[in-house]
Formats: C-alpha cells, structure tokens, sequence
C-alpha cells in the first residue's frame, strides 16, 4: 500500500454512513500510536501536519516515518497539511509528497478566500493531489491558528455551492460550533453542533465530502490524570462523541483530533514521572504515551468515527 489521496476514502465513507479520523501528528510515537490503532481495526486514516508541526519535526523526517508506517500497517493512508494559509505553503507540501492540502482563507473576504483557494487547487489538481477549502471560522487556539470568540462566525450555507463551483475543492470545511484546542465550553453549558446548518450544506453540495475541525472531546479523565499529577488545566468539555457521530452518519467525511492527543500523551507522562522520579530513559515514559494514544484513537475509530473494517 502506498500513500493515497482522500477521493475514494470520502467516497466511501459519504455512502458508508461513517467519517475518517484524520489525526495530527508531531514525532514518533504518535504516529505510531495512531497507525497501531488503525491496523488492529482495519480502517482508513489521514495523518494530518500542521504548519507548526512541520517546523518542529522537520518534513522530510515526518514524510520519513509516515512511510515507514504505511509499510508496517499496509493500511491507506492519506497525508494531509491542516490549515495551510498561504499558496507558498501548499506547493512546498505538495512539491514535498503529501497527498491532499488544506488551503484555510476564512480569514480573508469572500473573494479572496475564492481566488486563493482556486490558485492552491489549480496547482495540487496538476500533481494529482486533493484540496481542501474552509468557510466559516472556529473559535479558539490551535498552533498558529488564532480566532476570538469576535471574529468566529458559522459558516453561510447560501455560499458553499458558489465556493465550491468557483474554486474547484475536494472536500470543505464548515463551521457549525465545533472549537479549536482543549477549552471549549465550561462545564454546566451545553455544547451544540449546528445540525440545521450542516443539512442545509447536504442539500445544497449532495454527495460532497465536509469536514469538522476542532473536533476533540476534551476526554475528562485525562483532564483529571493531568492535574492529578500537578497540573493546572481548567475544567472544559468537548464535542460529545455522540454528536460527532450523528455528524459522521450525515455528509461529515473527515473528522479532525488533535488535543485529544496532545492530552492522552501528556496525561501518561505526567502520571509515569509522578510514579518514576528518578527515570530519566524517554523509552520508559513515551512506550506507555504511545499506548495511551493507540487506546484513545481505537475509542475514537469505534465509537466516533464508526471507519473499523472499512480499510
């Protein structure tokens, strides 16, 4: 198996009922943890970089260890750039391997979102890679991406069939109250996706793959694991996984995580230093980091995603 685009994984997951985990990752033994997860259960996966990660990482390690993965899984996998923001950007990544972009200019007009999103597609569609575009804008911090509760805006449903004509998108992102990071909602509030607008987006772009971003679920126990071991994280809550799960039985394709893993893997470290204070081997703590994760994306691929069995 080698790296693939997401067109046939959409296709199949808009007529399954079901969406695709796509799943930032930032070194080793999340990529691992994740890919461990997805074989076992036998499903189709995205590995997502963001421009954050990718200064961190290095690209070429990270394309490095992505292949190595689809050698060991001999899964599908699709490589994806999360919230590329330029042009420059997506060419560097398309020129460097990955096999779909996400060009994000929500923060830009109407118009030049359009002219920026159809320069990135025009490029990628020549090198036989799939785009992703974004109306609406979320709330709230992941890497560079920066939106105040001011500037977050739902996505118009009477726009997505002229975005989509004019500029030629794979998939598109939408904003019906998902959050970008780990503090979403206070607790005692009730967080609710905009079901109503999502259908409207499925009437006017039938049979079009969309995608949430700022999908986690803040999952509480690790939360509680964090803080147990000294640290200072607020009480949040998530997207509840039922609610993604209704979205991935409708038009959702591509279903976005990223701090779920950021806090399954900080919350194993934490309790393992906490325990092990004189450890000072990485083996010793990032082995059962690496498992937290694979647990949690197995929850994640199950419950959420329903995508078991379907690579």
């Amino acid at each position: 198996m080698a790296i693939v685009t997401s067109k046939d994984m959409f296709e199949k997951a808009y007529k399954g009922g079901y969406a695709i985990g796509a799943f930032n990752v930032n070194n080793m033994e999340i990529i691992q943890g994740i890919t461990e997860a997805a074989k076992e259960l036998s499903s189709p996966l995205i590995l997502q970089v963001s421009a954050g990660a990718r200064k961190y990482a290095n690209h070429t390690y990270l394309m490095k260890l992505i292949e190595a993965a689809v050698i060991e899984t001999g899964l599908p996998i699709c490589v994806h750039l999360d919230h590329g923001d330029t042009f420059e950007l997506c060419k560097s990544c398309i020129d460097g391997g990955f096999s779909s972009v996400m060009i994000d200019g929500s923060h830009h007009t109407y118009e030049d979102n359009v002219k920026l999103t159809k320069q990135v597609v025009e490029y990628a569609h020549d090198h036989g890679v799939v785009v992703e575009g974004e109306l609406g804008r979320l709330e709230g911090i992941e890497d560079d991406v920066k939106v105040s509760a001011a500037d977050a805006s739902y996505t118009e449903p009477n726009q997505v069939e002229d975005f989509v004509k004019r500029t030629g998108v794979d998939s598109l992102a939408i904003a019906i109250g998902t959050s970008h990071g780990a503090y979403k909602f206070k607790p005692g509030t009730k967080p609710q996706l905009r079901f109503d607008i999502l259908e409207e987006v499925e009437k006017r772009l039938p049979n079009f793959p969309i995608v949430l971003h700022g999908a986690s679920s803040v999952i509480p126990e690790f939360v509680q694991q964090i803080n147990q071991y000294g640290g200072q994280m607020p009480d949040a809550i998530g997207i509840p996984e039922d609610m993604l799960r209704q979205a991935a039985k409708m038009a959702v394709c591509k279903i976005n995580i990223d701090s779920d893993l950021r806090l399954a893997m900080t919350a194993s470290i934490r309790k393992y230093m906490a325990e092990n204070p004189s450890h000072f081997d990485p083996r010793q703590y990032l082995k059962p980091a690496r498992e937290a994760i694979k647990a949690m994306v197995a929850r994640k691929i199950v419950d959420v995603l329903g995508s078991n069995g379907k690579a």
